[in-house]
């Protein structure tokens, strides 16, 4: 177990920047906040901590899988329901309202442009990871998922214009 001193200097040092990350990532601050801790209540329970030079690296390394698990792990329903502000978060939607949210979604993915919106079906209808789809599109990884999270933001940004 590592050292409560090391583990407090680590926290402060790092923290600021791997929440940044996991809010990027993810649409909920509390799961974001979760992720994070997460992560360091997994690297107190390791003996040998990451080398100085590296531990930023791993740090955030970390923090970026353990979202995209996370994210992996959800439903289509909930990866989908993340896009749009529901109200209350204690009521969920009717049947009826959630087949008309994803209606006024597919609307929205169909005016996106290439390559936004192969990404978006192949990730969602396809459910291909990140990886496999930067491969069959021929992409950088990185750009992939940028892309991705520009799509989901622009169809975010539609949903609620087109619902309010």
């Amino acid at each position: 177990m590592l050292e409560r001193n090391i583990m407090e200097r680590l926290f402060r040092q790092h923290y600021g920047k791997m929440i940044r990350l996991a809010r990027t990532l993810l649409t909920d601050d509390a799961e974001a906040e979760d992720m994070v801790q997460d992560v360091f209540a997994r690297l107190m329970q390791t003996d040998i901590p990451p080398a100085e030079e590296k531990v930023e690296a791993y740090l955030m390394t970390a923090v970026h899988h353990a979202c995209l698990n996370a994210i992996r792990h959800k439903t289509v329903w909930q990866q989908v329901r993340n896009l749009y502000p529901v109200g209350d978060e204690t009521v969920m939607p009717s049947t009826d309202q959630m087949s008309e949210r994803m209606d006024a979604i597919m609307s929205c993915v169909d005016e996106l442009e290439e390559p936004h919106r192969s990404i978006f079906h192949l990730r969602f209808d396809e459910d291909l990871t990140i990886g496999e789809i930067a491969r069959r599109l021929h992409l950088n990884v990185n750009t992939c998922y940028k892309y991705l999270r520009q799509s989901i933001e622009h169809i975010r940004q539609l949903v609620t214009s087109k619902t309010v």
